[in-house]
C-alpha cells in the first residue's frame, strides 16, 4: 500500500488545514447548510418541479436521474463495504456521519450526478449547479466526515453512473 501513502498524507494534511483553525465552528456552521441540500430531498423536490413544469423534458429528465441513480447506489454501497476506509477520527468533525466508512463520498456522487442531469436538460443554469456540487463535496470535508479523496472517488462516481445511464437511454 506504498502507492497509497502520499494520498493519504495529502488528504490527512488538507483536512487538518480545513479543520483546525480558529474559524472552524462558523464554517461548520455554513458547511452544514450546503451539506443539507444534498441529502436528497432537495432532488425529489427538483424532479417533481420539472416533471410538473416542463411537458417536454420532464419526464425524460425523471428517466435519466432515476436511470443513474440506480447505477450509482449499488457501487456506491459496494465500494464503501469493500473497501471500509474508515472516516476521519483523528480531527474535529461536526455531525455524526450516517456510516463508519467513508470512501466515496455519497453526498458528492449524487451532487454531481444532479449537476450533470440538471446542466444536460438546462445548460443555462450549469455554472451554478457545478458550484454547488463542489461545494456540497467541500462542505464534507469541512464537516470532518471525508477526505478529499472521497470527494473525488464520488465525483468519479457520480459522473460516470451519470454518462453510462446517458448512454443506455
Amino acid at each position: 500500500m506504498m502507492i497509497l501513502a502520499p494520498i493519504q498524507r495529502f488528504d490527512y494534511a488538507f483536512s487538518t488545514l480545513c479543520l483546525c483553525h480558529r474559524f472552524n465552528l462558523v464554517t461548520a456552521k455554513i458547511s452544514r447548510a450546503i451539506s443539507r441540500t444534498g441529502d436528497g430531498h432537495l432532488y425529489v423536490v427538483i424532479a417533481l418541479l420539472v416533471v410538473m413544469f416542463d411537458q417536454q423534458k420532464g419526464a425524460e429528465f425523471l428517466s435519466l436521474g432515476l436511470m443513474a441513480f440506480a447505477i450509482e447506489l449499488p457501487i456506491y454501497f459496494l465500494l464503501k463495504n469493500s473497501v471500509k476506509r474508515d472516516r476521519p477520527t483523528e480531527l474535529p468533525s461536526f455531525i455524526k456521519p450516517s456510516d463508519r466508512y467513508s470512501l466515496p463520498s455519497g453526498h458528492t456522487a449524487a451532487a454531481f450526478i444532479m449537476a450533470a442531469l440538471v446542466s444536460y436538460f438546462y445548460p443555462s443554469f450549469a455554472p451554478y449547479v457545478w458550484v454547488w456540487a463542489s461545494l456540497v463535496g467541500l462542505s464534507r470535508v469541512m464537516l470532518g466526515v471525508h477526505y478529499f479523496s472521497d470527494i473525488i472517488a464520488g465525483i468519479v462516481l457520480g459522473l460516470s453512473a451519470f454518462q453510462f445511464a446517458t448512454e443506455m437511454l
